[in-house]
């Protein structure tokens, strides 16, 4: 027998950063919303498990051992309910790789529902919740998807109402970011200065209840997005083309390097991919809406 779930990207369309903490993490203000790009995991009853596979663009960039998310999670619900891990997971991998869009965060959340429902653990919704935020601050929110304000370092979770559909455009790099390395450009850039700690716009919060594409172009932010320019200085080219091409918001997507350009419509979105394709500015440009539920099993349940 084998599960399928499938689970969706993020973007975030504010991230306020803390300054860094004793543990080494950065208290967040992390507004997250799940936009229709998907990687689909596929757990596979496997004697010699657990083992992970994986195919798509961006495949080779993906860990297969034990760092891999998937993996991890696997691994951390098997140990929960005293069984061996004995899975099969195959990634089929569409969420951009080191893009600041939380694949491997989708491919962890999708590993831990797809085993929960391949061996009948009937984990509770809080238990995979408390796994995921193990695994990492973005997991959680691959799970529950939609829209919703992480804060403590992005784990803890409140939903967010959003009142309509958001049209994006996703501009992905010619090489990848460091999610460890931009939060250590970010503490460079900010020694010696007095770091506030991090809020929701409430502002933001009322645009998505409110389904209004132009308040949240006004409202958007990331406190990362300096950091990532320190360290990738190109992607100030594809946010200028993105804002030329009629975005109404630009942005980098969490840590980058994928570029998030907000339209007023899928006809405007689709015009604003078109063009930016055409520049030396990304290698693709994708349209995708949102938000869209988290890891939803698609193919296998019993």
């Amino acid at each position: 027998m084998s599960v399928t779930v499938r689970v969706p990207a993020k973007v975030n369309v504010q991230l306020a950063v803390g300054a860094a903490r004793p543990d080494g993490f950065h208290d967040l203000a992390n507004v997250f919303l799940a936009v229709g790009l998907y990687d689909e995991v596929t757990a596979t009853a496997s004697p010699d498990g657990p083992r992970v596979t994986c195919a798509g663009p961006d495949a080779g960039q993906v860990p297969l051992d034990g760092t891999n998310l998937a993996v991890r999670a696997a691994l951390a619900l098997a140990e929960r309910h005293g069984r061996s891990p004995d899975v099969h997971l195959h990634i089929a991998k569409d969420i951009p790789v080191a893009g600041g869009m939380a694949g491997g965060s989708a491919d962890g959340a999708a590993a831990l529902v797809a085993c929960d429902a391949l061996w009948g653990t009937n984990a509770s919704r809080e238990e995979l919740l408390g796994i995921c935020a193990e695994l990492g601050s973005d997991v959680p929110f691959s799970l529950v998807g939609g829209a919703a304000l992480g804060t403590g370092r992005g784990e803890l979770l409140r939903p967010l109402e959003v009142g309509g559909t958001f049209h994006w455009v996703f501009a992905t790099a010619h090489r990848g970011l460091s999610t460890p390395a931009v939060f250590r450009e970010f503490d460079r850039l900010g020694e010696g200065t007095r770091i506030p700690e991090p809020v929701a716009s409430q502002d933001l919060i009322d645009a998505l209840a409110k389904g209004d594409a132009d308040a949240l172009a006004a409202a958007v932010s990331n406190d990362l997005q300096p950091a990532a320019l320190s360290l990738f200085p190109e992607l100030a080219g594809a946010l200028a083309a993105g804002r030329a091409a009629g975005a109404l918001a630009a942005l980098v997507s969490g840590s980058g390097p994928t570029t998030a350009f907000l339209a007023r419509d899928a006809e405007t979105a689709a015009r604003i991919a078109d063009d930016l394709r055409a520049t030396a500015t990304c290698r693709t440009a994708r349209t995708a809406t949102g938000p869209v539920p988290g890891a939803t099993v698609v193919s296998g349940a019993p």
